[in-house]
């Protein structure tokens, strides 16, 4: 509750009390002077109530139980709209805001919580674990949303579900490129989707290399054997069959570190039309001197831009559109390359990660 005046905290104990004693909840009130109450109510069962007081005028209640069944979940409902009844008596027309928010379901046995890029947390209606696996390197989870299908999460990182076809668009050049009879690789790629959509447009090969992964960095790989194996049972509406062979008519995937195949196709002078970057996204940290994932992000660049052609282009994600900093930080990397390069950026909408990249 937010109010337009300043609490009674006394008051507001006094109104409030009688609707925790009728649950038979025993009371512990602590009073600081300049800072409000806090009351805490216990049950038998475990469940409890923290009512906090702030003189400014901010009401705060919060009930924790342990209850699987909507019985249980009906009671809290009752109780808080006791709760709501008793302070709009209270402060008639003086209340600016109510929110009541949803219930966090802790222990479950699935994980509905996931973080966005910029740090916020968002609840997905989650309802199955498909996959869940720890690699030598990472621990994978494919989880099934009712919205979004079946969600690649990689060491607690959303990175790709059934429904973000947008995303594979976007980072191939969101339809405006012609990809026939061209030399393409993809770095990362685990989960398929580039992969997938590119040998749809007849190219003349498209190589797919792993990600050079160490764990002091803490960049997950999407390109893990393991991932591979857990996106072609379960996440077919991404990748279709193309992984369920490592070569096929016009392309190739190659389990091995992307570092020294970089460096080996420069020596050879090998040459590519398109580079797809689908590695990780752009470090969060604002500080890329302090930060070796910046230096490793500026490997990769500098390497890549020695296997792509003078007029080939090279295409990767960058981050939530939140996270001003690290992207600006990122485009001054670009200026920081071996050789000048021009380069542009969209905006696009990724279904499941519910933010703008």
């Amino acid at each position: 509750f937010s109010l337009n005046l300043a609490a009674d905290c006394n008051a507001v104990l006094k109104a409030l009390q009688p609707i925790f004693q009728e649950q038979g909840m025993t009371e512990t009130v602590h009073n600081w002077e300049d800072h409000g109450y806090l009351a805490t109510y216990i049950q038998k069962n475990g469940s409890f109530a923290n009512l906090r007081i702030h003189p400014h005028g901010l009401v705060l209640v919060d009930l924790q139980s342990y209850s699987d069944h909507m019985e249980g979940r009906e009671e809290v409902d009752q109780l808080l709209n006791k709760v709501e009844e008793r302070m709009k008596e209270l402060f008639h027309g003086n209340i600016k805001r109510v929110k009541r928010l949803p219930a966090i379901l802790r222990g479950g046995v699935i994980d509905r919580y996931w973080p966005t890029a910029d740090g916020r947390l968002v609840e997905y209606d989650i309802d199955e674990v498909v996959y869940d696996e720890d690699s030598p390197f990472q621990n994978i989870k494919i989880l099934h949303s009712k919205q979004f299908g079946n969600i690649l999460i990689l060491s607690g990182d959303v990175n790709l579900a059934e429904s973000d076809l947008a995303y594979t668009q976007a980072i191939m050049g969101s339809g405006k490129e012609d990809y026939t009879g061209k030399e393409v690789l993809i770095l990362g790629g685990g989960d398929g989707g580039i992969l997938y959509e590119i040998v749809k447009l007849k190219p003349k090969m498209v190589t797919m290399v792993e990600i050079s992964f160490d764990k002091s960095l803490i960049v997950p790989s999407n390109i893990d054997q393991m991932v591979i194996d857990g996106c072609k049972k379960y996440m077919r509406k991404t990748c279709g069959d193309v992984l369920d062979n490592l070569k096929g008519e016009c392309y190739q995937v190659l389990i091995e570190d992307c570092i020294p195949v970089l460096k080996r196709y420069a020596k050879e002078g090998r040459m590519f039309d398109y580079v797809i970057n689908d590695l990780t996204a752009v470090p969060i940290s604002t500080s890329p001197e302090e930060d070796s994932t910046w230096e490793f992000l500026r490997l990769i660049l500098d390497l890549s831009m020695k296997v792509l052609k003078q007029d080939g282009k090279y295409f990767t994600q960058g981050n939530c559109i939140n996270l001003t900093d690290a992207l600006t930080l990122y485009e001054e990397q670009l200026s920081r390359l071996y050789c000048p390069v021009e380069f542009s950026k969209e905006t696009v909408c990724v279904p499941s990660y519910m933010e703008l990249y």
